[in-house]
């Protein structure tokens, strides 16, 4: 099975998610290519997508955004799957949320998308990020759970398997393309 991976990252963290995404789904017998949204020509040739996006503002960046709208068509004849990456808990209760992650889902016929914690490193921030981060009192580090992501590709090849192994009804994309 062939899966694209592309994640929209501002500094970094998100796309070391979706590195770390890969290589988990290649150690599960998946084909991967990661590719950022900005450089995605076509869908073809892929049976499943894991697309993802750093939050910021509580939005998805453009670029993801961007590519769902570009490819929504190709995307809805693939299994999707979403990832949103950012929020850092502050007193038990996320800094942003990802309220346009519905739209996204809308646009591609993702069946899941998983939040995960990010990395924020006021080193990496310009000065208006940090008065931000300071203002919302968000915490500094390195939130990202390794094993949550690992535990995630097994899963996600797992579906796609599953999937292969039914024949395909009318109107269900055909995972085995």
């Amino acid at each position: 099975m062939r899966i694209l991976v592309s994640a929209a990252s501002k500094h970094g963290s998100t796309a070391e998610i979706a590195t770390a995404l890969a290589a988990a789904l290649r150690h599960h017998g998946a084909q991967v290519d990661v590719v950022p949204p900005d450089k995605v020509e076509n869908v073809d040739g892929y049976d499943a997508v894991v697309l993802g996006s750093a939050i910021y503002r509580s939005r998805w960046l453009r670029a993801a955004r961007g590519l769902a709208d570009a490819h929504g068509d190709a995307l809805r004849d693939r299994t999707v799957f979403l990832f949103s990456s950012g929020p850092v808990a502050n007193r038990d209760r996320p800094v942003n949320s990802p309220y346009d992650v519905a739209t996204v889902t809308e646009r591609t016929g993702a069946c899941e998308h998983r939040m995960f914690a990010g990395k924020l490193d006021p080193a990496v921030l310009g000065a208006g990020e940090r008065m931000v981060v300071r203002m919302a009192g968000a915490r500094t580090g390195d939130f990202r759970d390794w094993e949550a992501i690992g535990t995630w590709a097994s899963k996600i090849v797992a579906s796609l398997s599953d999937l292969s192994d039914e024949p395909v009804s009318p109107g269900r994309p055909d995972p085995r393309r």
